[in-house]
């Protein structure tokens, strides 16, 4: 079974220059690192993605984070692959395939189309007997068939070539640099949001490595002040004003914070337990209530503490796993939105029936 998945809306065809379409297998690590960062640069310079491969690789490596769609193609041979990938490739402008296997699927996929094929050679297959003679078949059939193969080192290259490549160069395949942690936070900027102890704590993030980001996403009287004791103390702050996609911001951090010196029912703490994000949030008014154990808690106006848990959670994978999994569990008992309408209708007739029998035997009888 396939389908296609986004987060990210793509652009009607002919908003951006081309469809470019990156196919991937089941092979090794650094071609799926390759093809999250590929994307995540096409994308940005305004190029509609699309990346079909098995749902593992989207799953380690998730391109739709990126703002690429994803093909999810379960067999790298069967029909049913074959034919979503050949409706995944309906007008792209080329393709490019990652892998001898991938290359191979391309190429039949393509067959009968006028749509350029790129294959990058990551690896080299190491066989014997009969399975290197079957490997040499489909190192030509997928060499000849690319109108580039661009290779990881020279010898893939110079092995191209070999194959009977009309067109092999030699190509950077970049690793990454490691990501910093992204913490995210929401709400009104004033004083009851406890941006003060937040900022303290991010003085203390400073001699992490990497550096963890803090991101604000709201509006309010303190900007100004907030804005300039981030500047003045070099902090690892980003104030980024009033924003409609918290919970995109949400779904791409490592960590949520909620500071404030008190609140009721968050809307950050529920949008993040929603989303698996792990929080760190002050013990105030509803907030232990809200979220029990799915959360690391800690007192109001302790720098400190907040920076301590937060730091904790970064070094913890694990942990931050767990709490990701509480979470989700934590918000499937919360009331439903029609719970919440049903509750305020029940108070609605409780209220018109005090009144209307008031109403006939008057107050007090």
């Amino acid at each position: 079974m396939s389908s296609t998945v986004s987060n990210t809306p793509v652009p009607p065809h002919g908003q951006s220059s081309l469809h470019a379409v990156q196919v991937l297998g089941a092979g090794s690590s650094g071609s799926g690192v390759h093809v999250r960062s590929l994307s995540a640069g096409l994308v940005a310079r305004g190029l509609r993605v699309t990346v079909c491969g098995p749902w593992s690789a989207e799953q380690g490596y998730g391109f739709t984070q990126t703002g690429a769609r994803f093909t999810g193609l379960d067999a790298m041979t069967d029909a049913g692959s074959m034919a979503s990938l050949r409706r995944a490739t309906q007008g792209a402008a080329l393709v490019h395939a990652h892998g001898l296997r991938s290359g191979l699927l391309a190429a039949v996929a393509l067959r009968g189309r006028n749509v350029p094929l790129i294959v990058t050679w990551h690896t080299r297959v190491d066989a014997e007997g009969a399975r290197a003679r079957l490997v040499g078949l489909m190192e030509r059939r997928v060499a000849r068939a690319a109108a580039i193969v661009l290779g990881a080192s020279s010898d893939l290259v110079a092995r191209a070539r070999a194959r009977g490549a009309r067109d092999a160069r030699l190509a950077p395949v970049a690793v990454p640099a490691p990501r910093r942690p992204l913490l995210v936070t929401a709400g009104r900027l004033e004083a009851m949001a406890g941006h003060g102890p937040l900022l303290d704590a991010a003085r203390r993030w400073r001699v992490l490595d990497p550096r963890p980001l803090l991101v604000v996403a709201g509006e309010g009287p303190d900007r100004a002040v907030l804005q300039r004791r981030i500047d003045s103390e070099g902090l690892p702050v980003r104030l980024l004003g009033r924003r409609e996609d918290v919970p995109q911001l949400l779904s791409a951090a490592d960590v949520a914070v909620l500071s404030s010196r008190w609140e009721a029912r968050s809307l950050l703490a529920q949008e993040a337990l929603h989303a698996g994000v792990p929080l760190v949030a002050t013990a105030v008014g509803g907030v232990p209530e809200l979220v029990g154990e799915a959360a690391e808690l800690v007192p109001y106006g302790d720098p400190e503490a907040l920076a301590d848990a937060v730091t904790g959670l970064l070094a913890d994978p694990l942990r931050r796993g767990e709490l990701a999994a509480a979470g989700r569990a934590r918000t499937a008992g919360w009331p439903t939105e029609d719970d919440t309408v049903a509750h305020v209708l029940s108070v609605y007739d409780e209220l018109v029936q005090t009144f209307l029998r008031e109403g006939v035997d008057g107050p007090g009888r």
